[in-house]
């Protein structure tokens, strides 16, 4: 067989994207619940659009999501009966610490993810939990203004220490903050920064993404301490980026913006700022403040894995100018690939290309934790769809990762579908962009009776895991 015997089949999900429940048992505001669904929601997940309360204009989403605080052991049978290996969710932040500065923890928050982990147990299914998943409480943001503050690094290891400790023995597996370079697309739901008028946006940016990284190395130094046997993990939103031509100056831009999101895991897995990077911030004047004692941090407390979310390459020429809105990045348009119905590039050999580029830049062992296909799903009267365009795309991707362990021998940990069941999408806050192998009756503004239903996706996935990868048909 390709992969290893223990090889991590499961899926993926986020706090804030499937359990709602946003005021129950003490949970405390977050920045993730007021981002709205429709033509707002861009604005405000970036910082420019100030949402620091609920209104009666818009429709947010993650405050019932699909439920799955209430629904999480029906969900769980579920993933159980698919086969997974591994469960990867989320905790919010505001249901351990409500306003995120307390000295002591909510024991209702941390009874929820224990009773939930002791479910994943309960059929052999390995917890792989993300400690930060976009949720930050809003607290935090009005009264010390995001993770542009330090003070925040203090509360984060309130947080992971919490959560070591409550949890010792039944999880081995953590990543620290998911997808931390959308800090540079999406700063509000990555970091919980609102920018003033006349604020130097990249100046406050780097301090902030110093604060993260700091944090996601003490997570580690704290984990060890507690438990050596836990393994920490940091999470990239991949996708390599390709030269528009062969023009020397698009070839450059490539190679700068992949340096741009590989700079997280530079420090992450390396232990220190790369001389690109330092040299950027004093070219722009904005350097952040660094303390000898956060060199030493960085540089004693690596991750033991790296992990990523794939779900396109992206394109860039050295005069790319245009945002692209679906996914949140720069990038231009590549004429050999084929778009999903939210205008996202698919490209099943480039799976290929940025696993390999990732390990050959680390060589530490790496984990796809996000991988999947968000598309307009119709369902029949019982709930039943028939994916097979999720399970073609499922399947290209998966021969993709095959050849990068067996030709290329890459060290993969497991593979992590997003998301296993329908949720709230990130990027859009719609529900009618689906992923799931799971239907879920509810639609972009809250109706609907929150019933699951299999799709065909769910007994192909099933028989995917059974043979560890060998049956893709």
């Amino acid at each position: 067989m390709t992969f290893r015997n223990d090889f991590l089949w499961g899926g993926a999900t986020a706090a804030n994207q499937c359990e709602g429940a946003y005021d129950v048992d003490g949970r405390g505001l977050a920045n993730v619940d007021l981002c709205p669904v429709g033509e707002d929601r861009l604005e405000i997940i970036t910082g420019q659009k100030k949402m620091f309360d609920f209104d009666d204009d818009h429709f947010y989403p993650a405050k019932e999501s699909i439920d799955m605080y209430h629904r999480y052991k029906e969900d769980i049978a579920l993933f159980a009966e698919m086969g997974f290996k591994v469960y990867r969710f989320s905790i919010a932040w505001t249901r351990i610490f409500p306003k995120g500065d307390e000295n002591e923890p909510n024991e209702k928050g941390l009874k929820f993810y224990e009773d939930l982990i002791d479910e994943c147990l309960k059929y052999n299914i390995e917890p792989l939990i993300t400690i930060t998943h976009f949720d930050f409480p809003m607290y935090l943001v009005e009264k010390y203004g995001g993770w542009r503050n330090r003070k925040i690094v203090d509360f984060y290891k309130n947080l992971v220490t919490a959560i070591f400790e409550r949890f010792k023995g039944k999880v081995k597996y953590y990543l620290t903050f998911n997808e931390i370079n959308v800090i540079l697309a999406a700063s509000f739901m990555g970091a919980g920064l609102y920018f003033e008028e006349g604020e130097d946006v990249e100046k406050v940016r780097a301090q902030a993404i110093h604060h993260e990284l700091l944090a996601s190395a003490y997570a580690t130094k704290i984990a060890k301490s507690i438990d050596p046997e836990i393994k920490i993990g940091c999470m990239l939103a991949a996708g390599t980026y390709y030269p528009a031509s062969m023009k020397p100056e698009d070839v450059f831009a490539a190679l700068k913006a992949n340096r741009e999101n590989y700079f997280f895991v530079d420090v992450q897995a390396r232990g220190y700022y790369p001389s690109y990077k330092l040299k950027d911030y004093e070219r722009k004047g904005i350097m952040p403040e660094i303390t000898k004692e956060d060199k030493k941090i960085l540089k004693e407390n690596t991750v033991d894995f790296i992990s990523f979310s794939y779900y396109s390459t992206r394109a860039i020429a050295a005069d790319a100018k245009k945002f692209d809105e679906a996914n949140l990045i720069m990038s231009v348009e590549n004429p050999y690939l084929e778009k999903t119905e939210w205008g996202w590039q698919v490209d099943p050999l480039g799976f290929r290309t940025t696993i390999n580029e990732i390990w050959d830049r680390y060589q530490k062992p790496l984990f796809v934790v996000e991988n999947g296909l968000g598309a307009k799903d119709l369902p029949d009267e019982n709930g039943y769809v028939e994916d097979d365009y999720r399970i073609n795309y499922l399947r290209e991707h998966i021969k993709n990762m095959k050849d990068a362990v067996e030709l290329d021998g890459v060290d993969l940990l497991g593979y992590t579908t997003w998301g296993p069941i329908d949720l709230v999408s990130a990027g859009t806050g719609e529900m009618s962009k689906r992923y799931g192998f799971i239907y879920v009756d509810r639609d972009d503004y809250g109706n609907g009776s929150l019933k699951r239903s299999k799709k065909k996706s769910f007994d192909w996935y099933k028989k995917v895991i059974a043979s560890n990868g060998e049956d893709l048909e």
